[in-house]
């Protein structure tokens, strides 16, 4: 059966700074990729520019595809080994939004208090992406919420801590749009069988795809809250053995759920529990 890893980066594939197992294990990994021949993607809030430059830095494997802006961008490896955008994905995406674009949602919100407009690089073509106070972020999703309902706007929101300074994150999407919504399309568009594919994430923005029904590794350094919910929504779908609880941190935590779901050989990983 063919296979795919999709993984998310930051926190999760791209190694923590003073973790010199992650570097280790990243490079462990990228020698299975070349030794399988599996597909990579990359799933991630980055923006294109922003996973190019971390694929440089980081000295991360090429993937065959890259998810970015939370979902809402495909981008394709060209036989040049340049990126293309997915064409199918951005039309289904324009057809979801045609009745609110994105610049009107920006006028409904604009008064909103608690928020901050995050850089122009950071927004995407059917991304609205916020900061606020990580305090008040509950409390200002909600408020956004409301507004989206009262006005029947086409979007959904997914909120997230910054793993590295504490802020609040809030991206307004299309209407169900995530992370797991654009890998969904992928596998149908591609004919992958669901259970082909292993997921690797550690936030908030990865809760959807961590608990779509896939093989999912969740990297040891995941906020606790964020693997109390990911367990609880596992077990209330009825989830068995689709979701793997890495000891082990980022880059290595991957490592080892590759390794614990068979795709490169099982070992045993004694710093492992499986739910």
């Amino acid at each position: 059966m063919k296979q795919a890893l999709a993984t998310d980066l930051d926190g999760t594939l791209i190694p923590l700074e003073g973790h010199q197992e992650n570097l280790r294990d990243l490079q462990s990994l990228k020698n299975e990729l070349n030794r399988t021949q599996i597909e990579l993607l990359y799933v991630t809030g980055r923006h294109f520019e922003s996973v190019a430059d971390a694929i440089e830095s980081y000295q991360l494997p090429l993937p065959g595809w890259v998810i970015c802006d939370v979902g809402t961008t495909v981008m394709q490896r060209t036989p040049q080994g340049t990126f293309e955008q997915q064409a199918d994905y951005r039309e289904q995406l324009v057809s979801l939004t045609q009745s609110l674009p994105l610049h009107s949602l920006e006028l409904l919100l604009e008064n909103l208090p608690g928020l901050r407009r995050q850089e122009e690089e950071k927004q995407g073509e059917f991304k609205l992406s916020y900061y606020c106070d990580d305090a008040n972020r509950i409390e200002i999703s909600e408020q956004i919420r409301q507004l989206l309902r009262e006005s029947s706007a086409p979007y959904s929101l997914i909120s997230s801590a910054d793993p590295f300074n504490g802020d609040g994150l809030i991206d307004l999407l299309p209407q169900n749009v995530s992370k797991a919504y654009a890998l969904d399309w992928w596998t149908q568009f591609f004919d992958y069988p669901k259970e082909s594919i292993l997921f690797a994430g550690d936030s908030g923005n990865d809760l959807a795809a961590l608990t779509a029904g896939y093989r999912s590794i969740l990297v040891g350094n995941a906020a606790h809250e964020v693997v109390e919910e990911v367990t609880q929504i596992n077990g209330k779908l009825g989830f068995h053995d689709r979701l793997f609880l890495a000891e082990s941190s980022a880059t290595s935590g991957v490592l080892s759920g590759c390794h614990h779901f068979g795709i490169f050989g099982k070992t045993s990983d004694p710093n492992t529990k499986t739910l």
